[in-house]
Formats: C-alpha cells, structure tokens, sequence
C-alpha cells in the first residue's frame, strides 16, 4: 500500500528550513546559498526524505544531483557573489552580480534562439525547436519547471527567470499548424522543464489535438521528464494521477506511440516502492519508458552505476536509450569528463549487460552538426584517433558516416577535437557553414577558434 505524500518545495530561500541542512558544517551550509543565487535551485521532500543518504554527505549522488556545491562557481565567481551579499549591496547590486555571472556560464548557448526555430510565414513559431527532419520539440508554457532541479542541468536558464532566455509555447498555439503543415515530422517531443509539473487537464490540452486525421502523420509521441524519478507519485496518487493514465490510454488506443522519455541519472531513483510502481502503473497504459542520461562527475561516473542501472531498468520493463555526455554550459567544469574516460566508462558498463540492456546509445553528445557518438578509440595508419559517427544529424545523409579526430586526453566535448590524417575540416563543416549561413549569416572556418565561434551554438536536443 502506498501512502499518499504532498508535496512540498525548497528553494534557496527555504534552505535554512530543511532540517537535514542543519547538520552540514557551516562552510558547506554558506557555499550551498551563495551557489544557489547563482543556478537555480529547487528540490522536493520526496528527494529529501527517500533518495538522499543523509549519513554520506557530501558524496551522496542524488544530493550532488539536487544540491549546489562550492566548486560549482570558480574562485573569482564565488567571491563577487559572496562579497556583495555579505557586504549588503543594494538588490540593483546584487541582480547585476548574478545577471554577469550566470552571462559567463553560457546559459544559451549561442544560436539555439534562431537556428532551430521553425517559421511559417516568415514568423517564428513561439516554443518549438525543429533541428531533426522527423522530430519537433514542443515547449509547453506552463511546463517550464519541474519538481526538483538537477545541478548539471543543461536547461538551467529556463528555471531563472528571464524571459529572453527561454523558450515557451504562446496562446495561439501556432505549434498546431506548423505539425499540420510539416508532413515529414513522424515525432513530437513534449518537452520542458518538464511537461509533467503541469495538471493532466493542460497536458491533455497540448497533446490530445495531434490525435486528430490532420496529424496522422504523426506516429509517435514522446513525453520528456524527470517526474518518473523526482515525483513519482504522479502516477500513483496524486489527485489527477489516473486522469494522468487515462491520457497515456488515449493516446496508445487512438494508434499512436507513446514513449515516456524517462531521465534516471542514478539506479537509487529506481529503489523505491514508489518508483517501481509509478514504472509499472505507466507501462500499464501501454505507453513504453525509454531511459536516459548525461555521465556525470560526483554523480555516476563509475561503470558499475551504469551497468546497475541499466539491468534495472530492463527488469523493470524499461528500455535504456541514451548514454549522454554532460553539456558545455553552467557548472560543466564541475561535470564535465574527459571524452576517452567517458568511453571507456561506457564501454565497461556495456559489456556487462545482456543484449537487452544493448539498447543504449553513446556516449552521445548533442551538437551543432547532431548527436556525435563516440564509437571507439584505434590506431590507424599510425595515429591514434577517435572513431566517432552521427546517430542524428541536421543532414540525415550524414547519419551513421565514421569520421576521425585526433585523440586527445584533454577533449571534453567536439570543439576540443581536430580532424585526424592532415584534413582541415570534418566531412560535414562546409555543408554545415552554408546552413548557418543561410540561417543568421554566420561562416564555419577550419581554424580551431573560428570553430569554437559557431559550434558553441549547442541545441535544445533530447530526441
């Protein structure tokens, strides 16, 4: 029997009343806040009371997960905060601290404003991202939240409050009839945030129109969250929990595919009651939980995490989906892995799998050209590269075509990565500059810096 739990937030003003906080030394509680003016911190007391080990803190990977730390800022970052807080600027002084710094951890990366925004009639169209033929990302305005906020995420400036930073359906809902006009998309992702914060009634609102004829072009749809691990109670006895069901009921009956696109970042999210019979009351519906996640320093950065996870997963009816390579943006220094190590963490988890937890995908990252995979490390004609290939791409005759980078033990994500064998560019860069070029009239050039300039232009991306 599962007791029925409310819910109850914390955000950086509440964090004097958690009462588990009160027991970190009190450097730990002070860097804690002074982070949290930073990124946006938001955690729930399902996180506090089932899934954090109170007793292994600071190295609890679900606190690591939910909790800011220090070193998430550097030195220089951390003291101008710290400073006009402690010294009682005025709020203009402090907003304008935090406005700088929050600017120097990349919180957009450059581009994903314009260069994924589909248009008709020359308008944009509010809250929708377009990078992959068959797939369109749906960004409901009310979802643009969640139940609790995980550190690393890469959608952090959705969360802080500024309204030029994020991306958001408006009234019309031109979403509509961009789907209606696009035949080749096959795929909508329903994404945030996280669209399950919202009440059953207003994720039916956005999703149940796509079940119409004019959409039959649309065969699946794919509902992105974190739900599944922060508040499972979603599915089980929340006050709309089974109106929540009956939508995913709908949806599969109605023909379609729904995928639940589950981001479990740890195999802890997976040790509750709770959490298992959210999974089973979901699978239940039809509806199908793939699996995904970033690797991630303090957090799951040991194949055994991931080999655990993964058969977990499958035993529970899930199928794992993406291996992730953790952003370029926020506290990535802090996160950040290099790629050959982030290899052979992968590789070691995935040859401790059946063929059944082989589902997964990467290490993946999502980048301006499309998901880059690293699909091995080898020495040829003499120097040792990275094999890497496109799992998506903006060209979808770029799909599943190797490619090789110089390897380098520093590299922690594409733009670190030099083409191998004397060539200047990646196979795809000049067709890739003319995409750009067309799109805001920015160029793609060989040399590393001018490389960096546009490629930093990473997507919202979680197809």
């Amino acid at each position: 029997m599962i007791t029925p739990r409310k819910m109850k937030f914390y955000g950086w003003r509440d964090l004097d009343s958690i009462p588990q906080i009160q027991n970190l030394p009190a450097d730990e509680k002070f860097a804690t806040k002074i982070v949290s003016r930073i990124l946006p911190f938001r955690v729930n007391n399902y996180v506090i009371k089932e899934l954090i080990d109170w007793n292994n803190i600071p190295d609890d990977p679900i606190f690591q997960l939910t909790f800011m730390q220090r070193d998430m800022l550097t030195d220089n970052q951390f003291g101008r905060i710290a400073d006009v807080l402690n010294n009682g600027n005025d709020p203009d002084e402090i907003k304008n601290i935090i406005d700088e710094i929050r600017l120097e951890l990349n919180p957009h990366p450059a581009g994903q404003m314009t260069l994924n925004v589909p248009h008709i009639n020359d308008e944009p169209v509010p809250g929708v991202q377009h990078k992959y033929r068959e797939t369109v990302l749906i960004f409901p305005s009310s979802g643009q939240t969640c139940h609790a906020y995980c550190t690393f995420c890469f959608r952090w400036a959705q969360f802080i409050g500024a309204s030029d930073l994020k991306f958001a359906t408006d009234d019309s809902k031109h979403y509509l009839k961009y789907l209606e006009l696009t035949k080749d998309v096959s795929d909508v992702l329903v994404t945030g945030g996280d669209p399950m914060i919202m009440s059953a009634k207003n994720l039916a609102s956005y999703i149940e129109p796509l079940l119409g004829s004019e959409y039959d072009h649309i065969r699946n749809i794919r509902i992105g969250t974190k739900s599944v691990a922060y508040w499972p109670y979603r599915y089980v006895t929340d006050k709309d929990a089974d109106d929540v069901l009956r939508l995913f009921e709908k949806i599969v009956k109605s023909g379609k595919h729904l995928a639940i696109m589950g981001h479990y970042n740890h195999w802890k999210e997976l040790s509750t009651n709770i959490a298992r019979e959210a999974i089973k009351r979901i699978r239940e519906t039809g509806a199908q939980i793939r699996t995904q996640s970033p690797l991630i320093k303090h957090v799951n950065d040991d194949s055994s995490v991931w080999s655990r996870m993964w058969k977990e997963q499958v035993k529970l009816g899930c199928i794992p989906y993406y291996f992730f390579i953790e952003r370029n943006t926020g506290a990535k220094d802090y996160f950040s892995i290099p790629l050959y190590r982030t290899y052979e963490i992968f590789k070691e988890a995935y040859k401790n799998v059946s063929g059944l937890g082989r589902t997964v995908r990467g290490p993946s990252m999502s980048t301006l050209p499309g998901k880059v995979a690293i699909d091995g490390v080898t020495e040829l004609n003499g120097e040792k590269v990275f094999v890497l290939t496109l799992l998506q791409a903006r060209n979808p005759e770029w799909v599943k075509r190797p490619f090789f980078a110089k390897y380098n033990e520093k590299a922690n994500w594409l733009t670190d990565l030099r083409p191998a064998f004397g060539k200047e560019k990646f196979f795809y860069q000049d067709e890739l500059n003319e995409m750009i070029r067309k799109n805001n009239g920015q160029h793609y050039f060989s040399t590393k810096e001018d490389y960096e300039l546009v490629s930093n232009q990473e997507m919202i991306d979680d197809d």
